[in-house]
This record gives C-alpha cells, structure tokens and sequence, in this order.
C-alpha cells in the first residue's frame, strides 16, 4: 500500500479514504483496463472498412493502449486471482465480451474468404494473448508505430492468414 501511496504521490493511510482494502484497488485497476478498453477501443470494430481493416485498427489501438498503460495492464493480468469471486466474473465478462467482438470479426472475414482459420473462438484467443503478452516485455524505447505494425501483421496475416487458401498455400 505504501508504494502504491508513492507513486500516486500521497500518504499509504490516504489511500484508505478511497479503498477500503488492496483488493478494490486492485479491482479497480483490472476494471479500468477491461472496461475502459471496451469502450474505447471495440467501436473501431463497427466503423466501415473490410474485417481486415478493422481487426488492424483494433489491433494497433490495443498495442498503443498497451504501452500507455503498461504496468496497470499487466497487475491485472497477473493479480486477477486475488479478487474477489464478484469482482474477478465481473472483469472476466468484460474480458470476454472483447473476445467475442473480436472473434465476430474474424469470422466475418471467414465469411468473405479473408482469414483462413477453422475456429474463429480459438484465433481471437490466440491473436489476445499474444497482443497481452507484449506487457511482459516492452520498454520505453521500442518504436510503438513500428511495433504495432508489426503485430498488425503478425495477427492479420500470420495468425489469421489473411491471403492464404485453405490447405496451407498462398492465395494469388
């Protein structure tokens, strides 16, 4: 609590006047990174544009998000346990109320012959968990236009194999 109180630039016993316990604080913190990146970030799945174009966007916005909140993301990817039964369902909707949005577009792009996958569900886990696992590792120098590029790809072409036939080969 006293680091916590430090970094925010207060005393540990003011944090009470707020929190009752750590797990609101906590809670708190897995909330703003679950709600709030619903609504900020999901509405660029409904703008116009082919599944490909919005699945980029989400994913640059995500990535962005990810580096502007860093270290908030990654407590709540690691402490979700500690919550409370209500407090942790509560996240987890949001959690997979995002997921399923995503894996609305990617099957979407099913539909029009844009992704190649079979399982539209396990791809929108996969292209999640690697954009979350970006928290473990970046640092305040990387390039984030690039990086976000990069995964851009990684998702849109590489996971979700946007321009390949079914059975495994390039598309023409």
């Amino acid at each position: 609590m006293r680091e916590i109180a430090e970094a925010v630039g207060i005393k540990g016993a003011s944090l009470y006047n707020h929190f009752a316990s750590k797990e609101e604080i906590l809670h708190a913190i897995a909330l703003r990174m679950t709600r709030d990146w619903d609504e900020r970030h999901l509405p660029v799945l409904d703008t116009e544009g082919t599944p490909d174009q919005r699945l980029a966007a989400l994913v640059r916005a995500h990535v962005l998000s990810l580096a502007e909140h860093r270290v908030e993301h990654l407590v709540s990817l690691r402490e979700l346990s500690a919550l409370t039964d209500e407090h942790r369902a509560q996240v987890v909707d949001y959690r997979r109320y995002y997921q399923r949005r995503v894996r609305d577009v990617i099957a979407a792009g099913v539909r029009a012959g844009t992704f190649d996958v079979e399982d539209p569900t396990r791809a929108a886990i996969a292209v999640l968990d690697m954009l979350n696992g970006i928290v473990w590792w970046l640092r305040d120098d990387h390039d984030l236009a690039a990086l976000a590029d990069a995964y851009v790809t990684y998702a849109v072409d590489g996971v979700l194999g946007r321009g390949r036939t079914r059975g495994g080969g390039t598309g023409s």
